[in-house]
């Protein structure tokens, strides 16, 4: 508890844009936000005064900063589950807690479970030789369990010799592997929800993400054209991950939508880039919300403020603008003064997730194209004449 305010402190183990934003919510919540990040230039250390420096493999420094928080949460999957569980040991409180979060680090024991629960998933199978894949079948989709992310760690393999020209490597090299079915999908869909220790629950709308090279580049909320039932069967189903898992925060499910209905590909159990446009675009965003659920508070209304939401990720250009990132603000703002801007603090560089900016509106077609005008822009320092939907 924070002496001088009254209210709990909550650490965040990680130091990236999501602790940051989150740090921004628990400003106007009155919350301690304490961050354990690995260095100083994160993104969060830039706008947080309580930072302790260390790593998050690191069971000495858990401990160290565990000792001043009431309860620990995440902005990353990394943390060892051993280390959690000697945490927990300790008398510290942890949610999500270990159990539920290792659904999240390995892929092949989110299958597992998911499986168990009867819930839609792809085909998988554990891959420990080439001849694994080649049972399995190709064309697949080999993934490593754990630690990829935006398209790391994620192979298509259209045939046996692709197999053998890229497992042996990767097992040699202590990758873990599993090899899943290339599913034909109409698009990628997203549940987000959030579960107190309570037992509450609370969704908000069903997304859908745009996906080049791997990399989420924008968000859709709703997700156009798609059906009331349907998107009540996804929040259901994700509701229904997070009470069976026993998750406590935030849960991203992510989805494929095929000709046979939803397919439940990939889990997060933090604030996610498909939440980002509840900052502005829902009454409780999920930052407040994931701070509010580790805390048990009662959770927050989740209803959109307007009918269409977009937020688009500002992704650094393949060369840098020759205008700063200042005057490519301040001209923005002169074009739409709608838009709602989020910097993390980060150094451009090719591909990189340095922001993304969200718009509003009554038409989705109409709130897409500017938002993602004003990503360009952002990213390049150029303005494009129209734009080519995703």
């Amino acid at each position: 508890m924070d002496s001088r305010t009254g209210f709990p402190v909550v650490g965040m183990v990680g130091g990236g844009q999501l602790a940051r934003m989150t740090h921004q919510a628990a400003v106007a919540l009155g919350q301690s936000l304490h961050v354990l990040a690995v260095s100083a230039d994160e993104p969060a250390p830039l706008v947080s005064p309580n930072v302790t420096l260390g790593h998050h493999t690191d069971l000495d420094a858990l401990r160290s900063f565990a000792q001043g928080c009431d309860v620990l949460t995440f902005d990353h999957e990394h943390v060892p589950t051993e280390h959690l569980r000697a945490l927990i040991a300790d008398g510290v409180t942890v949610r999500p807690g270990p159990d539920a979060l290792v659904h999240a680090q390995d892929k092949l024991v989110m299958r597992h479970k998911l499986a168990e629960l009867g819930l839609p998933i792809p085909a998988f199978a554990e891959v420990t030789s080439v001849e694994d894949v080649v049972k399995f079948g190709t064309p697949c989709v080999l993934k490593a369990a754990r630690g990829g992310y935006d398209g790391r760690g994620v192979w298509m393999l259209d045939s046996d010799a692709d197999a053998a020209a890229l497992v042996p490597d990767l097992l040699a090299a202590g990758t873990p592997l599993l090899v899943e079915e290339r599913v034909v999908l109409r698009r990628e869909l997203a549940a987000l929800v959030a579960r107190s220790p309570f037992g509450q629950g609370a969704c908000w709308p069903l997304v859908e993400t745009v996906q080049v090279d791997g990399i989420c580049v924008e968000v859709l909320a709703p997700a156009p054209e798609l059906a009331e039932a349907d998107a009540i069967a996804a929040q259901d189903l994700a509701l229904r991950v997070a009470t069976e898992l026993d998750v406590v925060g935030v849960l991203a499910v992510e989805l494929f939508e095929t000709e046979a209905g939803i397919v439940v590909n990939e889990l997060a159990m933090r604030p996610h880039n498909s939440g980002h446009w509840t900052i502005e675009g829902a009454r409780t965003s999920q930052f407040e919300q994931h701070l509010r659920a580790v805390l048990d508070y009662p959770l927050g209304d989740t209803d959109p403020l307007a009918p269409a939401v977009v937020m688009v990720n500002v992704l650094g250009a393949p060369e840098a603008p020759a205008m700063g990132a200042d005057e490519r603000l301040h001209h923005l703002f002169a074009r739409y003064r709608d838009a709602h801007v989020h910097y993390y603090g980060k150094q451009e560089r090719p591909g990189r997730k340095i922001g993304h900016v969200t718009m509003l509106g009554e038409s989705m077609a109409d709130v897409r194209t500017r938002a993602n005008l004003a990503a360009h822009w952002l990213s390049h320092g150029e303005w494009l004449d129209g734009y080519e939907i995703h």
